[in-house]
């Protein structure tokens, strides 16, 4: 059920699928990889977090500042205390992390409206609220955040609403404990100004950040700092020069790559389809290897070169071998429509004598197109043989099994053999087919000796098959191995023994050749050891 609902899901996008040059692939493929990094940094919101990080480092720096001085200012102290960043480790701060906040937490609501509270605050709170009043403000108005100074019980010092308490959050809880502490909140007054704003996250929150003042080592009041993180888009757009030089850097980055790997890869497959189109017409060369092309294509032009090439000389094998049926088949065909014309013609008036030397033509040329078909039937099956895994001949019981054969009808047969011979990776009645055609090609061309030898060489065995005969004329060595070429027509031969054995052979990795001999006919046969 999965599976065919995954089918019912591609159906659609196969059909409306759109055809795609490969140099269109790549390239949206090096756009989409580059443009990973910026959606993860918008969308991510690894920008923006790192904006209000940087925010809260900000408000991290100013609350230390103006709690040193706050703690040195503040009356009837003796020998104060100076608040200093906790000592930094490699995982951040001892006692913390050296950033509290993260926009994948859950905001703290929006921070609520103070309280009035009955009574005043300690004379020494107000003494020292007086004195740093003037700094606190000037801070401010230069920071644009919002600073408070509260005393321990979260009564209002410095800042708007004095007196007023604002007891109960919690990061003013913690700061009285004498921890720093950094809270994200909503913002309540908060209304879109652009609009693309809802990208952002952070622009409805806003930083909050609580520090304790210590003097000998106790709370004496606290210092509330608020302020709005860096919009994202401003962000974006303070930072604009070097964003748009990364953009650029990248985009020239994936133009030189989309070319390397055009040169690489989508020009050499464009060249190879045209030569394949060309090699189907008939025509055309398969192109050089681009030096530029991945070490895979050279590796595809080379097997193309390859299958070209086997495909051009099957070409022209099975051209010249459609010629040579032709005209082997054409003789036979033309004396029997020659009898039959003659009978027609002249049929009452031959005598039975003529009458029967004419049928008796007619029935040789018949055997003879018998056995053209024949023999090329055993050519096709030679061709298209395919080698016998693990196969493998007993060459010394084949040889004496030819000679056996040979015993009794006048041609005397020797074999020459070493001790020890491995077997011939190709099957038995093969490799005695194979050799005892070449010892009757023997006796017909009037020898009455043959020699068989047979030496092993490194993986493979060469068997030698020597005659007394005559010999092969020069006129003729180099076309022996053609089909239907034979110096015996007249006597039956067809032509096809050679060509027979040679594609045998080429389907177990062997091969035939004729070799130079002082007298008579020699071939010298190499199959590999088993």
């Amino acid at each position: 059920m999965f599976r065919s609902l995954i089918e019912a899901l591609k159906a659609p996008v196969r059909r409306h699928w759109p055809r795609l040059r490969l140099r269109t692939i790549l390239l949206a493929t090096l756009m989409f990889v580059a443009a990973l990094p910026g959606i993860g940094a918008l969308f991510l919101r690894v920008y923006e977090n790192t904006l209000v990080r940087q925010t809260e480092a900000e408000l991290i720096a100013q609350g230390t500042a103006l709690a040193a001085v706050a703690s040195a200012e503040w009356p009837s102290s003796v020998g104060p205390e100076l608040v200093r960043e906790p000592h930094r480790t490699s995982s951040g701060i001892a006692g913390g992390p050296l950033s509290t906040i993260d926009l994948g937490t859950r905001p703290l609501p929006e921070r609520p409206e103070p309280v009035a509270l009955p009574g005043s605050a300690a004379p020494d709170a107000l003494a020292a609220a007086g004195r740093l009043a003037p700094l606190v403000n000037a801070t401010g108005d230069a920071t644009l955040a919002s600073i408070l100074l509260l005393a321990p019980d979260g009564r209002i010092l410095i800042g708007r609403n004095t007196g007023k308490s604002l007891a109960g959050l919690a990061e003013l809880a913690a700061a009285a404990g004498g921890r720093p502490e950094t809270v994200l909140r909503r913002r309540g007054d908060y209304h879109p100004e652009y609009a693309f704003e809802w990208l952002s996250r952070a622009s409805g929150l806003r930083i909050h950040h609580a520090r304790p003042v210590l003097v000998n080592g106790k709370v004496v009041a606290v210092l509330l700092l608020s302020r709005s993180p860096r919009a994202l888009f401003r962000g974006l757009y303070e930072d604009r020069g070097k964003i748009l030089f990364g953009i650029g850097a990248i985009f020239a980055t994936l133009v030189v790559l989309s070319g390397l790997l055009s040169r690489g890869i989508a020009r050499p497959i464009e060249m190879l389809s045209q030569a394949t189109r060309d090699v189907a017409r008939g025509g055309g060369i398969v192109p050089d290897v681009p030096r530029t092309a991945a070490i895979e294509i050279q590796a595809l032009y080379a097997d193309f070169a390859t299958m070209a090439g086997a495909i051009d000389r099957r070409s022209r094998y099975l051209r010249d071998f459609a010629h040579a049926v032709s005209h082997e088949f054409k003789t036979p065909l033309a004396g029997i429509r020659g009898v039959i014309e003659i009978l027609e013609d002249h049929h009452a008036e031959m005598n039975e004598t003529d009458r029967r030397r004419f049928l008796a033509n007619a029935g040789a040329d018949a055997d003879r197109l018998a056995q053209l078909v024949t023999r090329l039937l055993e050519l096709a099956r030679a061709d298209m043989a395919e080698a016998e895994t693990g196969a493998s001949a007993d060459i010394a019981l084949a040889l004496h099994r030819i000679a056996d054969a040979w015993a009794d009808r006048g041609l005397v047969v020797t074999i020459d053999l070493p001790d020890a011979l491995p077997g011939a990776a190709l099957p038995g009645p093969m490799l005695e087919a194979i050799v005892g055609s070449l010892v009757e090609n023997s006796r017909q061309a009037g020898a009455d000796r043959v020699r068989i030898a047979a030496t092993e060489t490194g993986s493979e065995i060469l068997l030698a098959v020597a005659d007394n005969g005559p010999g092969i004329p020069d006129a003729d060595r180099a076309r022996i191995f053609e089909p239907f070429f034979t110096s015996r027509r007249a006597a039956g031969g067809t032509g096809l023994g050679l060509p027979i054995a040679r594609s045998l052979l080429a389907s177990h990795g062997g091969t035939i050749a004729l070799a130079a001999a002082e007298r008579g006919t020699r071939f010298e046969i190499r199959v590999p050891a088993a």
